[in-house]
Formats: structure tokens, sequence, C-alpha cells
């Protein structure tokens, strides 16, 4: 069975055909997200949201009367404008972020800070599956950073600069969009935690489940950590499904028409696979919640090794060294 899950992945073919068939598996739902649920009042960041899923969450939480904080790599302001045309919405803000780069990390706590105070909600869903190696900024590799260590220095800066609203109409809520390959590593590779090492497409697949793993992990002990005398935040994670964006960008373009296709015929799209996000992000459901998963709009467990203290607790300590030293060399 083990050997199973760990094919699962393995490969662009293998990872395709899971998605697909984890469309057609009968999910039971964990809750239905209503009209009623909105976000008057609300500050609501969203990170990869010039393009597919972020982008579609973006216009679906200003749809709900939420203030929007769009965090992008690039597309700004085009695509800012296009979210208030779509959402019908003057309440959208742009800020520019790459997350390679730690000072372009600290310059945007800086910037939620100086011009936007406090957030109710936050969404990570930046990410990315590049076609091989590439050493960011500090020297590490761009998929451990973007997909994993920015997560974790992100939430760490906002929460140093008291960036989140507390008040009498919840508490604030961080949500993490996740996989169902963080299942797929057989174990943590402790030994080789934030060493660059060279790799093409062949090893993207396999990785990105690994940095999901990392993401999971992370998300379930920040939830621990920040709820362990009493609970102040909301922690979830989600496998939203696979989604016709642009994520497979990096593929070989040999592959583009093909990927094209079947994306179209089979994965979601992008509004669709936002619904059970914006779910998390509004549903008195999720009131006084300090964790859950979520597969599509079905509760899950977390794969053991992210829910397992001792690995969250070594995670955690890793990654605090890591970025020490990256901070120190920068």
């Amino acid at each position: 069975m083990a050997d199973n899950k760990q094919e699962k992945y393995s490969n662009p073919f293998n990872a395709t055909f899971t998605g697909i068939m984890d469309l057609f598996r009968k999910h039971e739902p964990a809750g239905e997200l209503k009209p009623t649920d909105r976000f008057d009042g609300k500050t609501v960041l969203v990170d990869g949201a010039s393009s597919g899923l972020g982008f579609a969450i973006a216009i679906e939480v200003a749809r709900r009367g939420a203030k929007v904080i769009m965090v992008c790599r690039s597309g700004i302001p085009g695509k800012g404008e296009k979210v208030k045309r779509l959402s019908r919405s003057d309440d959208i803000h742009m800020l520019q972020v790459d997350y390679s780069d730690l000072l372009s990390i600290r310059r945007l706590v800086a910037g939620i800070r100086d011009q936007f105070g406090k957030i109710d909600i936050l969404i990570c869903n930046a990410g990315l599956v590049p076609k091989k190696s590439r050493k960011t900024p500090q020297g590490l590799e761009e998929m451990f950073m973007v997909n994993y260590l920015s997560k974790f220095i992100f939430v760490n800066l906002l929460l140093k600069e008291n960036c989140f609203r507390h008040s009498g109409s919840g508490h604030p809520r961080i949500i993490f969009v996740s996989s169902e390959t963080h299942r797929n590593p057989r174990k943590f590779d402790w030994d080789s935690f934030g060493v660059y090492k060279e790799y093409s497409i062949n090893k993207s697949l396999e990785l990105y489940g690994y940095y999901k793993l990392l993401l999971t992990t992370f998300a379930v002990e920040l939830s621990r950590r920040l709820n362990a005398d009493e609970f102040k935040y909301s922690v979830f994670a989600i496998c939203p499904g696979p989604i016709n964006s642009n994520i497979g960008r990096e593929a070989p373009k040999i592959f583009h028409p093909l990927m094209k296709l079947i994306f179209a015929l089979f994965f979601k799209s992008p509004p669709r696979a936002a619904i059970p996000v914006v779910y998390l992000a509004a549903s008195p459901d999720m009131e006084n919640k300090p964790f859950d998963y979520l597969f599509l709009m079905s509760r899950e467990e977390a794969d053991e090794k992210a829910l397992n203290p001792e690995n969250g607790k070594r995670l955690w300590e890793m990654s605090v060294q890591l970025v020490e030293s990256i901070w120190v060399l920068d």
C-alpha cells in the first residue's frame, strides 16, 4: 500500500491520472458555502493572486464584501483592475512580492503593516513547479523557498508585527493551499533540509509533494503553538484538487497541447476550485476551530507524518535556524 501511494505522483503521467481519479471519488462534503457567508468589514490577503486559483479567490472574496489585498509577483496593476471589474468592488489593493527573496518578503510585511495595519484572513496560495532547480538570492533552492520557507517567514513576520486583527467578529484565519501529494513522501529528509541540490523536471513533482508535506506540517505546528494556552487563531490546510491553471507552465513545450486538453476536459476551473478555500475563510461552520484539513470539500486527516508533534517541533526548529543563518548572510 505504501509503495502504491509513493507511485501516485512519481511522474507527470501518474500525477495527472491520480488527479483525474480523485475527482470521481465519492466525497462527503464538510459543509456548504452559502450566499450569506460574507466578509463585510474584513480584510483578506490572498497571495499568488495574479492568475489561476489565487485570482479566482480574490474575485470571490471581493464579491462577498471583503477588502482584498492581492499579493503578486507580477500583474500589477492590470490584474487588480480586472478583479475590480469582475467582482464589481473597488476595495481591491495590490502589493508586489518575490517569494524567492527574503528582502522582498520583508518589504511586503512592512507594506502590509504601514498601509493596512491589520488583516483578518490570510490565504497562502502562491506556489510553483519549476522545470529545474534554481538558486534564490540567498542561495536556497527556489521551489523549497517559494512553496515552503517563504510561508514560514511571511507568517512569522506578520505575527511579529502584530498584523492580525482580533475582534468580536471572529478569530483570525490562516489558510494554506496544500496538496494531497503531501502524503507521498516516505519520510522527512532532515539531513538535506535547506541544502541546495540540482534537479530536473523529472524530480520536480516528487519535490513538490515533499514541500507540501513541509507546508502541511508547518500548518499543524503553527496551530499547535498559536493555540497552546487558549484558542486564538484558526489555521487550515486544504487540497483544492487538480486545477486547470498555469502551474505546469514550465513543463516541456512538447507536452503543452496535451496538458491543455487534459486540464480543460478533466480538471476543475479556478472558480470552482476556489469554493472550498472561500468556505474555510468565510463560513461560520469553521469558527472556533484551531485546525482543519480539507480535500476538496471533504474533511480528512492530514498525513500522520504532518500530524506528529515531534516532526512539527523539529521542522520549526530547523526552519528557525535556517532563517537565522540567511538573515545574517543577508
